[in-house]
């Protein structure tokens, strides 16, 4: 359910893999519940700027449960803990004096669009697949369409079985190996805005199944090459090792299955109220992660002080968790470009491909 959850998402917004794997990971910025005395009392946006070197996310009342994002002018109590991320457990310390100046003449206000519908491209099938696509249905605008390539003989029963519980989209199913160049030639993959390349559940061994995930990797960056049409490619991989392989060539968005549970379940082991946290933050009915145009928060082209991002996103009754910088997205060494948690002070250019990583309910 936690990987279903992740590759729905992952695959409508790219980058939002490597902002998952900062989250989870022991790596960089973590995500932590704790008391800070200092911010009882305040609204829950005035606080949003009390903390200089950490980022508030949510609120944990003594006894409730754990709130992402919760209305701005909500009381925090003298017994509420805050959700917070930050370094380490010690850096959530309240801005000593005055916070950081917000930028007023910078922010910008956008016009409400509604989002049009989207066409997804499923190469291979497993046992999440189902849930995968059950759970980009909550997301999609009506009219959606995502089509299923595979040669696995039990997945039309298992298609007929998912189309009975899904509002928006509807799944066509075309037979074919998502290794075979012609099968993914005739597909006319310029038309789709998203492919998910998942691992087959039928191979022996998982470098098997990396492998052929490979193989349909590099046709399909070869056929995005020659088509000149940009789409967005999440790719299911079981091995670390592969995903690293991969990358050498170019960086797209990858979920490691198994090591993400495992970086999950070791978040929990340490403090087991991460577990309805992460729970608040993958469910559809809440808030979730979502990487936003910088242009509509701030004035591109021009350093703003993040203090101000913040202040944008809390207009908007949302909250600034970092940025993602399109010129990096292909660096591993700068986290493909993402940002989680600057301080309220630093200075910051955003560019128009740039965006905004915030909690927000869509």
């Amino acid at each position: 359910d936690l990987i279903a959850r992740i590759i729905a998402q992952t695959c409508r917004q790219s980058g939002l893999s490597a902002v998952y794997n900062e989250l989870f990971d022991f790596c960089g910025n973590e995500i932590y519940v704790q008391s800070v005395p200092a911010l009882t009392g305040r609204t829950f946006g005035e606080a949003l700027l009390g903390l200089e070197g950490s980022s508030l996310l949510g609120i944990a009342p003594r006894g409730g449960a754990p709130l992402l994002n919760p209305p701005m002018d909500t009381i925090i109590g003298p017994d509420d803990r805050l959700i917070v991320l930050a370094e380490d457990d010690d850096t959530t310390v309240a801005t000593a004096g005055p916070a950081p100046v917000v930028e007023g003449d910078a922010i910008r206000t956008p016009e409400p669009v509604a989002a049009p519908p989207e066409r997804t491209l499923i190469l291979g099938w497993n046992w999440r697949a189902a849930a995968i696509v059950a759970e980009m249905d909550r997301y999609v605008a009506p009219g959606s369409e995502v089509t299923v390539v595979t040669d696995l003989d039990r997945v039309p029963g298992e298609i007929a079985r998912l189309e009975r519980q899904l509002r928006h989209a509807r799944v066509a199913l075309r037979q074919g190996d998502t290794t075979d160049r012609d099968v993914l030639n005739a597909l006319g993959i310029e038309r789709y805005d998203h492919v998910i390349i998942l691992c087959s559940d039928d191979a022996n061994d998982p470098q098997q199944a990396d492998a052929r995930t490979l193989v349909t990797l590099l046709h399909l960056r070869d056929i995005a090459e020659r088509c000149g049409h940009p789409f967005s490619i999440v790719t299911e991989m079981l091995d670390i090792r592969n995903r690293e392989l991969a990358e050498v060539a170019r960086a797209d968005d990858y979920i490691v299955s198994d090591r993400l549970v495992s970086l999950v379940l070791a978040q929990i082991s340490e403090d087991k109220t991460l577990n309805a946290v992460f729970e608040d933050l993958l469910d559809p009915d809440g808030s979730e992660v979502y990487l936003k145009p910088a242009g509509d928060y701030v004035q591109l082209g021009q350093p703003v002080n993040y203090a101000t991002v913040v202040a944008a996103a809390r207009a908007r009754g949302e909250v600034a968790m970092g940025y993602k910088r399109q010129a990096r997205a292909a660096d591993a060494s700068a986290r493909y470009g993402v940002t989680l948690n600057p301080p309220k002070s630093q200075r910051v250019t955003l560019d128009t491909q740039d965006r905004i990583i915030v909690l927000a309910e869509e």
